[in-house]
C-alpha cells in the first residue's frame, strides 16, 4: 500500500497544470508555485515547498482551521478566520510583488 501512495504522488508531477497567465503574458501569476509546493511538502520537503509558495502554509493554516471550526464550536471563529484570510492573502501579495523586484 505504502507503494502505491509513493508511486501515485511521484508520478502526480507528470500532471500539473500550466500556468495560463504565464503562457498568455509572460509573467508569473500569484498563484504559481502552489502545485510544486503542495509537491513539496507531500515529499517532506517543508522548506523548499516555503522556498517555492510562502503563503503555503498561512493558506494550510487557513483551510485547517476552517475544517476543524465546520465540526467544533470555536471561540471568536469569525475573528481567527479574518485573521487567517488576511494574512495568507499579505502572504500571497507580498510573495508576488518580491517575483518583479
Amino acid at each position: 500500500m505504502h507503494t502505491l501512495i509513493t508511486t501515485f504522488f511521484l508520478g502526480i508531477e507528470n500532471y500539473m497544470l500550466p500556468c495560463f497567465t504565464k503562457k498568455l503574458w509572460g509573467f508569473d501569476c500569484p498563484g504559481c508555485g502552489i502545485q510544486r509546493a503542495i509537491i513539496f511538502l507531500l515529499k517532506g520537503e517543508f522548506s523548499a515547498a516555503f522556498e517555492m509558495y510562502p503563503a503555503i502554509y498561512p493558506m494550510l493554516f487557513l483551510f485547517g482551521f476552517l475544517i476543524i471550526s465546520k465540526y467544533y464550536t470555536i471561540k471568536q471563529a469569525n475573528r481567527i478566520t479574518n485573521v487567517l484570510m488576511i494574512s495568507t492573502v499579505a502572504f500571497i501579495l507580498i510573495n508576488y510583488i518580491l517575483k518583479f523586484i
